[in-house]
C-alpha cells in the first residue's frame, strides 16, 4: 500500500532534519505496540501516508495496516533529538514488508514512492541520511546472497543521484543473528563490507536483539534498542550533528 499524492500545506514545517526508512518489513515494523509507542517525542515528526506532518508515533509505516507495528524508527530519532536540542526531526517511512532488493531497484514502484515521498518532505527540510533494513528476502538464493553488496551498490548510488544528496550518509543493519534462511550469513557478510567501499556509510550489528514468535521479526525491546543503535552508526558519519543550528 503505497502514498498517494498530497498538496503542500503552507503551515507546513520548515528546516527538519529529513530521514528516509526504506526496505522490507523489520525496517516498517513488526513489533508488538504498547502505550509509550503511541507517546509523542518532542521535535520528532513523521510523513504520513496522506503526505502530513504528524506527531511520530507508531506504526509509522502503511505498508500492510494488518500486521504493522513497532519499528526502529522512534528509537532512532529520539536519541538524535536528544543530542541536539535545537534539531526537529522528520522521518520519512516508505519501507515495504516481504520485499526483495530486486524490487527496489530504480524504477519500480517502491524505488519510485520513496523517492516521491522524500522529495516531497524537501519542501519541509533537508536530507540528512537514509536508513535500511532489507535482505531477508534475498536470505534463500544463493546468487543474490553473494551478489547482494555489489547490487546494493548500485542502488544506493542511483537512490542519492536522484535526490540530490551524492553524500548523504546511509545506515544499513544487520538480519537477526536467529534467522534460519540458508544464506542469511552470507547476506549479513555484504551488508557488514558495506562501508568498505561506499563512502558515508555505516554498518549496524543486530548482535543480541532477539526475535518474536515468528522467528523472522525482530520484538519490541529489539526494535527500540536497533533504532538507538542506527542512531549512533549515524552520528558516527555526522559529528557535526551535535553542533547544528
Amino acid at each position: 500500500m503505497l502514498a498517494g499524492p498530497a498538496t503542500f500545506a503552507a503551515d507546513a514545517p520548515q528546516n527538519l532534519r529529513l530521514f528516509l526508512l526504506i526496505g522490507q518489513s523489520n525496517m516498517a515494523g513488526r513489533g508488538a505496540i504498547e502505550p509509550q509507542d503511541r507517546e509523542p517525542i518532542p521535535r520528532v515528526l513523521m510523513l504520513n501516508k496522506a503526505m502530513e506532518w504528524v506527531p511520530a508515533i507508531d506504526p509509522m509505516h502503511f505498508d500492510k495496516p494488518e500486521v504493522i507495528g513497532v519499528g526502529i524508527g522512534r528509537s532512532f530519532a529520539r536519541l538524535l533529538a536528544q543530542q541536539n536540542p535545537s534539531v526537529t526531526v522528520g522521518l520519512i517511512p516508505a519501507a515495504f514488508g516481504g520485499t526483495s532488493l530486486e524490487e527496489w531497484k530504480p524504477g519500480d514502484k517502491l524505488y519510485k514512492n520513496a523517492v516521491e515521498r522524500t522529495k516531497f518532505a524537501l519542501k519541509s527540510g533537508k536530507l540528512s541520511g537514509i536508513l535500511w533494513h532489507q535482505g531477508e528476502a534475498d536470505s534463500n538464493d544463493e546468487a543474490k546472497a553473494r551478489s547482494y553488496r555489489e547490487r546494493w551498490t548500485s542502488f544506493i548510488q542511483t537512490l542519492r543521484e536522484d535526490l540530490g544528496a551524492p553524500d548523504v550518509p546511509v545506515v544499513v543493519g544487520e538480519l537477526g543473528e536467529y534467522l534460519k534462511s540458508p544464506y542469511s550469513k552470507i547476506v549479513n557478510e555484504q551488508l557488514a563490507l558495506i562501508p568498505l567501499s561506499v563512502t558515508h556509510t555505516a554498518f549496524v550489528s543486530s548482535a543480541g536483539l532477539h526475535p518474536k514468535a515468528d522467528v523472522v521479526h525482530f520484538d519490541t525491546p529489539s526494535l527500540r534498542e536497533f533504532g538507538r543503535r542506527y542512531a549512533l552508526a549515524f552520528l558516527s558519519l555526522d559529528s557535526s550533528w551535535a553542533a547544528i543550528q
